[in-house]
């Protein structure tokens, strides 16, 4: 095996000199049941790729598994624009929308099958879910270790409900600790996220194999992308915050380096919903961890951008960012099936800032989910609510809503980083107030399902919410596509030149292209002198106009300029 030593220290220094090479051998089993021969079909990310972020029953129709009606509706519609889809775990599953994962192997027969999934990756690189911090208390697997069966003893971490865990980073308000009855007597279960949600124990090298040998299932299975989710609080350590320890970044790098030479062109995905700092340690040195990270500051900032038409700490933001490695890369997004996290804005945004995003956020139908600050006192963490909506005023007129929704999209299409456009914002929806009243979770106001006859109907009338964004979208995606200048590695310079606007610069990696990006995230026109070096005149990308640079240039309210010199 390549890398051995490599591993072996890792192994090492998480198991210890005597489990090493066992564990060792053991992956060299795996390695022989799923190596695949030959070289990835992609070896990396371009401007090309578009990812979906669906779940599978976003769109559904009479007598039909959804993954297929899925797979037909974006054949049909966006086989041009969607190169990638983000299934959101499509396992069985006992509560959370999927992330309480029954079976690891088995595909939620509500939605389908496997070959329903094979289909799918013929027309489309896929992302799965590695739901890998947590399992179902329903699962085989739990069911087992509460029985005794001595396979599944230590699969799950066991605790003193009396000892201090006051350092325990808590991403929710709920108890860290669940009481089990097993055949043994009375255990205190580790379970992070909610007591469906059984911590596994990494200490225990066999689950660290099982894992393995499931990630490798994926990668043979369709799976281009795999999304490590809640990564960050995989291994416990009482006395620490029990989140981003080094045993966990170095799993994640054994799970690299094999997954790098049994399925080639995998790339995993690290989903840690904390502060940019702590969120890009899990590129490890750029070469050896995740090949992207989610750029969770990104939804708040924009969402703030626009609500104060003012783009200065969006554009310090991303200013600040440094250019990643030529193998790793930003996962960029707006929306998705969770809310507006406001956590990774702490430091960027004051709370009374915050605050007001969170009451404007009502205003607008949405919901706002609070966590207990220990003293007394709460304050917001997630922003519940479309993001359409979350953006827009009471008043506003259908082309100023469309208008300012797809310039804060164009903020997502321009930056460096590969995008991930949720099916919700693609397709136009609002908020399923509904959906909430159905389940009594605020999230649900986001995950609405939409028939497809319906939505069919909606998309062919040209002057209906839906087509206006979706087609208005499409044609952003399809320029996007098309230029060298906003690979994901593109070089990037922030410009300040107004903070009505937002505006960059981007230059392809062979230097021979440029793009000026000008996003008006205000209701009012913009005059701007822009010094552009490249020549005298420029085209803009998305009017498709030639426009003169020695005069100012001048943007309508919310207008969205790519010039190209």
């Amino acid at each position: 095996m390549k890398n051995r030593d490599e591993i072996v220290e890792k192994l090492t220094f998480v198991y210890g000199e005597q489990k090493a090479q066992g564990i060792l051998d053991q992956i060299e089993q795996l390695k022989n049941k799923y190596a695949k021969e030959g070289t990835p079909d992609k070896a990396w990310v371009d401007e090309s790729d578009i990812m979906l972020i669906t779940y599978g029953d976003s769109i559904k129709e009479e007598g039909k598994a959804p993954l297929q009606t899925l797979d037909e509706f974006l054949v049909t519609h966006a086989k041009e624009e969607i190169s990638a889809v983000h299934i959101l775990p499509f396992y069985p599953y006992s509560s959370d929308d999927g992330f309480s994962v029954i079976d690891y192997k088995e595909v939620n027969p509500e939605l389908g099958n496997w070959d329903d999934v094979k289909n799918l990756s013929n027309h489309f690189d896929l992302m799965f879910d590695g739901v890998i911090n947590h399992i179902s208390q329903h699962s085989e697997w739990f069911q087992e270790y509460l029985k005794g069966n001595p396979d599944y003893e230590n699969y799950f971490v066991e605790a003193d409900p009396n000892a201090d865990y006051s350092k325990v980073t808590r991403p929710r308000a709920l108890p860290l600790l669940t009481k089990f009855e097993t055949n043994k007597g009375t255990k205190y279960i580790w379970t992070t996220f909610s007591d469906d949600q059984i911590d596994l124990n990494f200490e225990n090298e066999k689950v660290f194999l099982e894992i393995l040998e499931l990630l490798m299932m994926y990668s043979r299975t369709g799976a281009r992308f795999i999304r490590l989710d809640a990564i960050g609080f995989m291994w416990k350590k009482l006395g620490t915050t029990c989140i981003h320890l080094e045993e966990t970044h170095n799993i994640i790098q054994i799970y690299r380096k094999v997954l790098d030479e049994v399925v080639p062109g995998t790339i995993l995905i690290t989903e840690t919903n904390v502060p940019h700092k702590d969120n890009i340690s899990y590129f490890g040195n750029g070469y050896n961890e995740a090949q992207m990270v989610y750029q969770f500051p990104l939804p708040p900032l924009t969402l703030y951008t626009f609500h104060n038409a003012n783009s200065t700490e969006l554009s310090k933001w991303a200013d600040s960012l440094e250019p990643t490695t030529e193998q790793t890369a930003f996962f960029n997004f707006l929306a998705s099936h969770d809310g507006i996290g406001v956590r990774p804005v702490e430091g960027i945004l004051t709370p009374e800032e915050v605050q007001a995003m969170a009451d404007k956020v009502i205003e607008n139908g949405g919901f706002v989910s609070y966590k207990d600050n220990g003293d007394g006192t709460k304050s917001p963490y997630e922003l519940n609510i479309n993001y359409l909506e979350a953006l827009s005023n009471v008043n506003d007129s259908q082309h100023t809503k469309i208008s300012r929704f797809i310039a804060s999209q164009s903020i997502l299409l321009s930056m460096m980083g590969v995008p991930g456009i949720y099916v919700h914002s693609l397709l136009g929806s609002g908020n399923d107030v509904k959906g909430v009243e159905a389940t009594g979770r605020y999230r649900s106001i986001n995950r609405e399902k939409l028939n497809r006859d319906e939505l069919e109907a909606e998309l062919q009338n040209p002057e209906s919410r839906r087509s206006l964004i979706f087609n208005q979208y499409k044609k952003m995606i399809a320029i996007r596509k098309s230029q060298k200048a906003f690979h994901p590695n593109a070089t990037q310079e922030v410009l300040f030149l107004n903070e009505k606007l937002f505006s960059l610069k981007r230059t392809s990696l062979d230097e021979k292209e440029v793009i000026y990006v000008l996003i008006n995230v205000s209701n009012e026109t913009v005059k701007q002198e822009i010094n552009i070096s490249e020549g005298t005149s420029v085209t803009d990308l998305v009017s498709n106009q030639t426009i003169a640079v020695n005069n100012d240039i001048e943007l309508a309210p919310y207008q969205v300029m790519w010039l190209k010199a």
